[in-house]
C-alpha cells in the first residue's frame, strides 16, 4: 500500500492534502495511526465528504520513509 507512494504523484502534509482535497485532484489519502487527531480528523472527515479512500500507515516516520522524506508525516495523499 504505502510502495505506492514512493513513485506515485503525491503531497504531503495537511495543508497540502486538504487543498488537493478540495480541488479534487486526491486519487487516495494516508493517514499515520499515530498522529495528532487534531491534525488527521478534520481531513477524515473532508475524505469521507469527496469520498477518497482513506488507508492507514502504521506510523508517522513510516509514512514519511514511503513518501521520500526524512522526517515522519501525519498525512499523505497520492494526486492525479
Amino acid at each position: 500500500m504505502l510502495d505506492t507512494l514512493q513513485s506515485a504523484r503525491k503531497v504531503v502534509g495537511a495543508k497540502q492534502v486538504r487543498r488537493a482535497l478540495n480541488d479534487g485532484k486526491a486519487v487516495r489519502v494516508f493517514l499515520a495511526e499515530d498522529a495528532d487527531p487534531r491534525v488527521t480528523q478534520p481531513l477524515l472527515e473532508l475524505c469521507g465528504e469527496k469520498n477518497v479512500p482513506v488507508e492507514q500507515a502504521a506510523s508517522m516516520k513510516e509514512l514519511g520513509k514511503a513518501c521520500g522524506i526524512a522526517v515522519g508525516a501525519a498525512v499523505a495523499a497520492e494526486v492525479r
